[in-house]
């Protein structure tokens, strides 16, 4: 069981805090000072009562197979100081034999269960009412598109000139008519427009290829009834439709490569990306959740886990994105280090993935071994023989972060590492390391 018999490392747990303020509460309570009555389940569930301040202690439980938590305590933090602080004692000491849950851990556990099981037959869909809607809907959005269209050609035929004094203000107009328009992917890629002129030197460059990109899914969208079914699904994923078909469902053992949090130029939605990769499959998936302002995001996966899934795959995005669905026993850490291909391999990859959603911005790749080269203007990630090099970008979206690179510059010493990311156009950014021979993961974001 990893259930009790595999356990997870202190990073692993304390990667799943929302916060600081939080990993430092829950690693004051790993120990087996301030808890009783604690148990676990051959299915993964472990479970105490955490001393508080009060005179009733705090009931914890945790399902591993998710992760999810259950705490009696007032905190609006998932998971809780004291769900962090229960894991860190199992993961350092274990909780005993496997037992009968009590009343109050067993109640929580079936209800999840019972959430998580097979949805009964839904009621007979009006596919008639289901085609107007969606005529409706496409009819407002083609009317949002050539109001877009007209915007940009715009600022085009005036120049880029006042950009940078022009403020935010315009940008979020014209999001929030791609959201009356019923467009979220078109209001999500003006926003990012808005905050191109505060990204430093060289933004009109950057400024214009956004502006051929949404131009592109413009004319895409106007001509979508004329596209391959792939890329017509790839289109309306970018301008924000909902899928209209299920996708493949592929059921693998699912290993964590990477996790990080991004907030919208707004402020108002944090998004949380999970990187996965099929041990037998090899296919690659993204997992999105999201946070409203001042919340982290509720899904959390630590790095270097291997979890038993069903991953539900959308239609469009380059078949990346995907929803987990059934999972099976809990997430075990991983044994082996992922295989990794050489920097060219990388952007064949990359050019691959654009001839399917042209509107990619990076594809994750498995590099390895690679030589991390520190240097100005940039770092470089080289093939060892020194074949071929991929840039790491410092600036910007999708840059690197300074202090992880040092990170995996100390952590190779020299030598080949091999290093998790993403691949795009302005280069590579690293989100996870390995030593050669060593399956636990360093995390560079």
């Amino acid at each position: 069981m990893t259930e009790q018999g595999v356990r997870w490392t202190a990073e692993q747990v304390l990667a799943l805090a929302p916060d600081d303020a939080s990993r430092k509460a829950g690693g004051r309570l790993g120990g087996a000072g301030p808890w009783s009555q604690t148990g676990g389940s051959a299915s993964g569930a472990v479970w105490g009562l955490c001393k508080g301040s009060g005179r009733t202690p705090y009931r914890t439980v945790v399902d591993l197979t998710g992760p999810a938590y259950k705490c009696s305590c007032p905190s609006r933090k998932f998971p809780c100081k004291h769900a962090l602080g229960l894991l860190l004692l199992w993961a350092a000491e274990g909780v005993g034999d496997p037992a009968q849950a009590p009343e109050w851990a067993g109640e929580w556990l079936e209800e999840r269960a019972a959430k998580t099981a097979p949805p009964v037959d839904a009621k007979p869909v009006d596919e008639e009412a289901v085609r107007k809607r969606a005529e409706r809907r496409a009819a407002r959005i083609g009317a949002g598109v050539v109001e877009l269209e007209q915007r940009l050609a715009d600022l085009l035929r005036s120049g880029l000139a006042g950009q940078e004094q022009a403020g935010y203000g315009a940008w979020e107009e014209t999001a929030a008519r791609m959201v009356d328009a019923q467009a979220p992917g078109l209001a999500a890629r003006v926003r990012e427009l808005g905050a191109i002129p505060g990204c430093g030197p060289g933004w009109p460059a950057r400024m214009l290829e956004e502006f051929a990109l949404l131009h592109l899914l413009d004319r895409a969208w106007l001509g979508v009834s004329g596209l391959p079914e792939r890329l017509a699904a790839t289109v309306r994923t970018r301008v924000g439709l909902p899928p209209s078909a299920e996708g493949e469902a592929v059921r693998d053992h699912w290993l964590v490569l990477a996790q990080y949090d991004s907030v919208s130029p707004d402020g108002r939605l944090t998004t949380r990306r999970i990187w996965l990769r099929g041990l037998a499959s090899g296919r690659p998936a993204l997992v999105l959740d999201f946070g409203p302002p001042g919340r982290a995001p509720g899904l959390a996966l630590p790095v270097g886990l291997v979890l038993e899934a069903e991953a539900h795959f959308r239609p469009g995005s380059a078949g990346l994105r995907a929803d987990l669905g059934e999972r099976g026993a809990a997430a075990v850490p991983g044994d082996r280090v992922p295989a990794g291909v050489s920097a060219q391999a990388a952007l064949e990859e990359y050019g691959a993935a654009l001839r399917e959603d042209p509107w990619l911005e990076s594809w994750p790749v498995v590099l390895g071994p690679v030589v991390p080269i520190p240097g100005e203007p940039g770092w470089q990630l080289a093939d060892p023989e020194g074949a071929a090099a991929l840039p790491v970008p410092l600036a910007g979206a999708g840059s690197g972060s300074r202090s992880g690179l040092w990170r995996l510059a100390a952590l190779s010493g020299g030598g080949p590492v091999t290093v998790f990311g993403e691949v795009g156009h302005r280069g590579f950014t690293p989100l996870t390391a390995w030593q050669p021979d060593t399956p636990e993961p360093v995390a560079l974001v």
